[in-house]
């Protein structure tokens, strides 16, 4: 009896360390914002491809700010990329502004990738290359829309007065 306890035991250890039914993705999930756009992007593993809500970054519209989208990969280079698969939805804001939002997840996803299953020094490498291009690869625009007041039709202009 003990000893059939022991066995059980022993086979269900093996069982469980052996198969694992979760596998271990390495992954990171980033945002990026501008104005009221939010994009949300995921990278893991995989072999260089970046898809925009389902698309890749050549069918994102509109096509003459398609370079913007591209500007971290023609920074880094595509072997930088190489390595990894990034997916990134996005949603709210204009078109400009979600631009600006998925090459800012883009960028942030690279370097938390990089940071969390490559090394530190390439991490600050990349990172040391985006800032000195353009901030805003990085770091978000903390600029909003100011709000409308009483007394105008917006939110410094006021209405027409007369004094005869």
């Amino acid at each position: 009896m003990i000893l059939s306890d022991i066995l059980f035991l022993f086979l269900t250890s093996i069982v469980f360390t052996t198969f694992c039914p979760f596998p271990i993705i390495s992954c990171v999930q980033v945002f990026g914002r501008k104005k009221t756009a939010t994009a949300v992007a995921h990278c893991k593993r995989g072999n260089g491809l970046i898809k925009v809500n389902g698309r890749p970054l050549e069918m994102v519209e509109p096509a003459t700010l398609q370079y913007k989208l591209l500007e971290p990969v023609l920074l880094l280079g595509k072997e930088r990329f190489a390595g990894v698969d990034i997916r990134v939805r996005v949603k709210g804001g204009g078109h400009v502004a979600q631009i600006y939002a998925i090459r800012q997840a883009i960028s942030k996803a690279l370097v938390a990738y990089y940071q969390k299953y490559v090394d530190e020094a390439s991490k600050k490498e990349i990172k040391d290359i985006l800032i000195q291009y353009d901030r805003t690869l990085l770091v978000a625009d903390p600029r909003r829309c100011e709000s409308k007041k009483f007394g105008g039709p917006g939110a410094r202009a006021r209405y027409q007065k007369s004094y005869r």
